[in-house]
């Protein structure tokens, strides 16, 4: 995996420790612009396994609230891309 992502993903694990929920969700957002501003981009997989890791441990309420984040951003990144 490229350098930069693998740091990105650090940054983004390291700031997850203790969060919960929306937090999460923040996080995963700020990690996605932090890539976009560097010309980077994730592939599906390596999308799924950071959601993955950044939901182990959490309840299936906060695993929901972070799904719930990161479709809603989904959502206005594909209207910012129209």
């Amino acid at each position: 995996m490229d350098p930069k992502k693998l740091k990105l993903i650090r940054t983004a694990s390291e700031k997850a420790e203790g969060k919960t929920g929306k937090e999460l969700g923040n996080i995963m957002m700020a990690l996605i612009v932090n890539a976009k501003k560097q010309g980077i981009s994730f592939t599906t997989d390596e999308f799924s396994c950071i959601l993955c890791l950044l939901k182990e441990g959490k309840t299936k309420k906060e695993q929901a609230e972070i799904d719930h984040m990161i479709d809603f951003a989904r959502s206005v990144m594909k209207k910012n891309m129209l």
